[in-house]
């Protein structure tokens, strides 16, 4: 059989998702299902991996038969997920994460703050690593919730022998092998991929893990992106609708899929690549830049060495909660309700309706910083808080709308609070190219453009993640020479928006508002 086709598995926060490229990139089929979710305390999250699995599974079953390709037909099979935390015993058996003690709950959810206090303790250590990470460890990475797990549930730890990163979760039960990404292991486990020895392991003596890898099942060396782990296991084939003959790849974390997705037509143009930015927006936002140099400096993770594309090094910022952010304030807007398609619709419409009436002077005075649950980059501080600077008694209808719109304002201007960062520390970035559940939002995407002077490149087809992982699959599928040449003939085009120059001095204004409202925060957290 012909192995022409390959599979691509993208795990989120909500779903898992399935789809079928062919080797020019085409998306024949796709298909998805929802995964658990568990919150016993606030900020605590918890997946179920094996939920997880059966639901990929059934993805891929689905996308399978939309697609209707021919049984055997696809070659390879890579997986993005979301950076959570997996433990396993040594016979590959669930072992509990959650304060319920329930087995099931075996995976820290990428968004779970619960080892802030960690956080805190390994950015004291001054180490070495940190320089790598933007200078501040995040709870969003693993070594601090591993510190929180050891600490606050013994006897899980005593019975850990396999910690995954949730994409590398996958590839082990897809193929059986213990290999772990250098794109997961570099982002969020400390690991050095561009030096020989990549794990210092007396930064992990320092926080309380010296005995990491006696749990772990760490590597010595990561696995490149795309690299072949080998064939589907027997069972792994039969759960998922596909053959033996399938190859399984080192896959890698979903945003940074996405930014393979969107960024890798530059693969071949190392010298101009510095010009563009990947902003991979749902829930959250990350956004990435790539360089043929490191570009360390304070407040955005990384730099990476070959996370996504190999030669190249990476750097990422974010925002913990954008599409979260404007759930949110439907939810607590007395005028608000349920955050659904239909009332983000509504609200967009009648915004509409309000800036045609009222002009320049529409929520002129209403301004917002949008870090309700942290600030991501350039900040680096999990511990910032969200403000709303000109609040009335009006809680009508149509106050909501003008603290939605100015919300969303307040999320484009941290992503130019982001860019300038990048911008004074070595690129020279001009584009942004989006994907994710913000394209369908018209105001963000208004915005993007208008608030931070770049061009906006919107994929025609938004199924970025879902292609930078099919880029990898054809790669660890032999069907290309290396993951450039699978990025070059399997990009796909975009539709490119201009700023409005007419914009340019309201957003002015509202960014010099926006950084003044940082200062007085800071000021505020002195006195208190």
């Amino acid at each position: 059989m012909n192995q022409t086709y390959v599979c691509a598995v993208d795990v989120g926060t909500g779903s898992a998702r399935a789809g079928i490229l062919d080797p020019a990139g085409r998306l024949l089929g796709r298909a998805h299902r929802p995964i658990l979710l568990n919150q016993p305390r606030p900020n605590h999250a918890e997946h179920d991996s094996e939920n997880i699995w059966a639901a990929v599974c059934a993805a891929v079953r689905d996308a399978l038969a939309v697609a209707n390709v021919p049984l055997g037909s696809v070659g390879g099979i890579s997986f993005d997920a979301t950076c959570s935390l997996v433990m396993r015993d040594a016979d590959g058996r669930q072992v509990s994460v959650s304060t319920t003690g329930e087995k099931r709950w075996d995976t820290v959810v990428w968004l779970d703050h619960r080892a802030l206090a960690q956080a805190d303790e390994c950015t004291a250590t001054g180490h070495a690593v940190l320089d790598y990470i933007g200078g501040v460890m995040s709870p969003e990475m693993q070594t601090p919730k591993l510190m929180w797990l050891k600490r606050n549930l013994p006897e899980s730890w005593r019975a850990a022998a396999h910690l995954f990163d949730l994409a590398d979760f996958l590839t082990w039960k897809a193929s059986g092998s213990l290999a772990r990404s250098q794109c997961t292991l570099t982002a969020k486990w400390t690991y050095l991929a561009h030096e020989r020895d990549g794990w210092r392991r007396d930064f992990f003596e320092r926080v309380g893990l010296d005995d990491l890898f006696e749990h772990a099942a760490l590597p010595d060396r990561a696995s490149p992106v795309g690299a072949d782990l080998g064939p589907l296991l027997p069972e792994a084939a039969e759960a998922l609708g596909l053959t033996t003959g399938c190859r399984v790849g080192a896959g890698l974390i979903d945003a940074y899929a996405g930014a393979l997705g969107v960024l890798g037509a530059f693969a071949s143009d190392a010298a101009s690549i510095s010009r563009h930015l990947a902003l991979i927006a749902g829930t959250s936002s990350c956004v990435m830049a790539m360089s043929p140099d490191p570009q360390p400096f304070a407040g955005v993770w990384g730099p990476y060495f070959g996370v996504a594309l190999p030669g190249l090094w990476l750097s990422e910022g974010g925002q913990s909660a954008t599409g979260a952010l404007l759930d949110h304030i439907i939810r607590v807007h007395a005028a608000g309700g349920e955050p659904d398609a239909a009332m983000h619709t509504r609200i967009a419409a009648r915004i509409g309706e309000l800036r045609a009436a009222e002009g320049d002077g529409f929520a002129a005075r209403l301004h917002v910083l949008p870090d309700f649950h942290g600030n991501r980059s350039p900040l680096a501080d999990p511990h910032a808080v969200g403000v709303v600077s000109g609040l009335t008694l009006d809680s009508s209808f149509d106050s909501l709308c003008r603290l939605y719109w100015r919300t969303a304002v307040a999320i484009a201007l941290g992503v130019r609070h982001v860019l300038e960062a990048l911008n004074e520390n070595g690129y020279v970035i001009d584009t942004l190219h989006i994907t994710g559940g913000h394209t369908r939002n018209p105001l963000l995407m208004e915005l993007y453009a208008d608030a931070t002077g770049c061009a906006v490149v919107e994929p025609l087809t938004d199924e970025a993640v879902l292609l930078g992982t099919g880029m990898v699959a054809a790669t660890a599928a032999g069907l290309f020479p290396g993951l450039d040449a699978a990025c070059a003939a399997m990009r796909q085009d975009g539709r490119t928006r201009r700023p409005d120059a007419a914009a340019a001095a309201g957003f002015e204004r509202d960014y010099r508002v926006f950084l003044e409202m940082h200062r007085h925060r800071k000021a505020l957290d002195a006195i208190t």
